[in-house]
């Protein structure tokens, strides 16, 4: 499959993805947020070119049964559930296990804030701008969930921004944040990796390491 955009790794998306945002650079009250993992990685990049503080969100999908790929929904790190109420019709998945498997997924976003959050905590977001980054948009469901999470917060304006995106996803993610950037919105998409040449995994030391430098 011929795809219009190619992507070398998560720092080159990032890197383009800035320029896509130069409005806000060094602009007062501006954070960036990566979605944990890979999201971090684009961020850091975004954050660095705008002169802008980085920080993190730790949502967690909920897969579903013998296919984590798709999203039955996702947990956001304050603990709120969104679901995908088509798809957890359409493969009949009962409460119990929906609300074992948000459980799940809550202890493994606990476990990676109690590391992150020792170098990068939340604060204070009343009246200030958030961008919210992630490496890709396939399902939405952890964007989603963050932006309805951010929103009780009190922020002034949400800023989603992804380098590539399913079209449905985006359609949605759109809907409810305040600016969407999106370099590349795709109506065929097979996965997040088929745009990147490295899509390899995110460690928590290399979102750690992140969040340091990304300090200002």
């Amino acid at each position: 499959m011929m795809l219009s955009m190619m992507f070398k790794d998560r720092s080159d998306a990032g890197r383009q993805l800035a320029q896509k945002l130069l409005s806000y650079q060094g602009q007062a009250n501006t954070i960036v947020f990566g979605l944990a993992r890979g999201g971090v990685v684009v961020a850091y990049e975004v954050a660095r070119i705008l002169s802008l503080p980085l920080n993190v969100l730790v949502p967690r999908k909920i897969g579903a049964p013998g296919n984590p790929e798709l999203a039955l929904g996702a947990v956001a790190e304050d603990g709120e559930l969104m679901l995908n109420e088509e798809i957890v019709s359409d493969l009949g998945v009962s409460p119990a296990l929906i609300q074992e498997a948000a459980r799940q997924a809550k202890a493994l976003s606990d476990q990676r804030l109690l590391k992150y959050r020792q170098c990068a905590p939340l604060g204070n977001l009343q009246g200030k701008t958030a961008i919210v980054i992630d490496d890709g948009i396939a399902t939405g469901a952890t964007m989603l969930i963050e932006i309805q999470s951010l929103r009780k917060r009190g922020l002034r304006k949400i800023i989603a921004a992804a380098p590539v995106a399913a079209l449905d996803a985006w359609s949605a993610i759109q809907k409810v944040c305040d600016e969407a950037v999106c370099l590349h919105v795709a109506t065929d998409f097979g996965g997040i990796s088929e745009f990147y040449l490295d899509f390899a995994q995110v460690e928590d030391e290399q979102v750690q390491s992140l969040l340091q430098r990304g300090k200002r």
